[in-house]
């Protein structure tokens, strides 16, 4: 019998809310896609004393114990947080650290997977489904929003991201994104969102973002995102001082829309921004935006295609 879990989920760009008026009879709906790093990288094992190591470990500790006492598990474990999505930043730390431990508990203790019940008890997904989803299939996908069920959204559409597209993150490790009470007091300070601007979107959606990546068309696929960022950008100006959170994260999109990248934005509350751009040209691109600032950072990487990892192996409890 296995006593030790790892799992490994993506970090995942939010490209945008589809309706966060709700008007419709739906909230929020969102537009995401998984990346092939960073990860969070979770491991549980059977252990004779309760203990928590690595970046999060507190957080990660917190979730392991809340979850133990709901499905009634009293033994003790070691939980090992051996690699973690930098938190605030705007690429789903919280929700996947939340969801990277449960499913190691449920794993370990040979019980079924169920990650949006999961998700709720933990207090993760109240707005976006996208990193939840992104726990079982990669691709770019498409949420239809929340309605008054409490229910998760529904996946209404799941595509491939191409492999000879490249993500260019733009990481800026001096700001964070907008969050905790913060995030609750703009959503409820920010103006009702305008019913024309989530029409807009969502023909961005349907008619740009999605031919395109059927048709693997970077420039349209780029255009589409960079129109649904203006938007939602504009609204969620007042509460992150502008379309993006960080300026200097602002002013490398730009220089490397000017280099030939295209969709520029910011995921979530940022800090992280984000451009696309073919793979054989994305070097030569971050190269020709020139020097980074102090605590800036580029990487380059792949949109995923999969969705988390989670392998099982026997240990010696010996000292653990």
């Amino acid at each position: 019998m296995s006593n030790s879990v790892t799992i490994k989920v993506p970090a995942r760009l939010h490209l945008g809310f589809l309706d966060l008026s709700g008007d419709a009879g739906r909230r929020f709906g969102s537009l995401g896609l998984p990346l092939s790093e960073p990860e969070t990288v979770v491991t549980l094992s059977r252990a004779h004393e309760a203990s928590a190591h690595g970046p999060d470990a507190a957080r990660a500790a917190e979730h392991l114990n809340r979850l133990s006492q709901h499905l009634g598990i009293g033994t003790p474990h070691r939980l090992v947080v051996e690699q973690a999505i930098p938190p605030h930043a705007g690429l789903g730390s919280g929700t996947q650290i939340a969801i990277a431990v449960a499913a190691a508990l449920r794993t370990l203790h040979k019980l079924p997977l169920d990650t949006a019940a999961d998700a709720i008890l933990l207090g993760r997904g109240e707005r976006s489904g996208i990193g939840i989803a992104s726990f079982a299939s990669g691709g770019l996908i498409v949420d239809a929003g929340k309605d008054d069920s409490g229910k998760q959204p529904p996946v209404i559409a799941r595509l491939p991201f191409p492999d000879d597209w490249r993500v260019i993150l733009i990481l800026d490790k001096d700001r964070d994104g907008i969050h905790g009470t913060d995030e609750i007091e703009a959503f409820r300070d920010l103006p009702p969102f305008p019913a024309a601007s989530a029409g807009e979107i969502c023909r961005h959606v349907l008619m740009g973002v999605m031919p395109a990546l059927v048709e693997h068309d970077l420039p349209a696929f780029g255009a589409a995102i960079t129109a649904i960022q203006a938007l939602i950008g504009a609204y969620f100006a007042p509460a992150q001082g502008g379309i993006f959170t960080s300026r200097r994260v602002e002013a490398i999109a730009h220089r490397l829309a000017e280099g030939g990248a295209v969709g520029i934005g910011q995921s979530s509350w940022g800090p992280t921004g984000f451009a696309f751009a073919p793979a054989a040209e994305a070097e030569a691109i971050v190269g020709e935006a020139g020097p980074l600032p102090e605590g800036i950072e580029t990487r380059i990487v792949r949109g995923r295609n999969a969705g988390a990892g989670i392998s099982t192996s026997v240990l010696n409890l010996v000292g653990s």
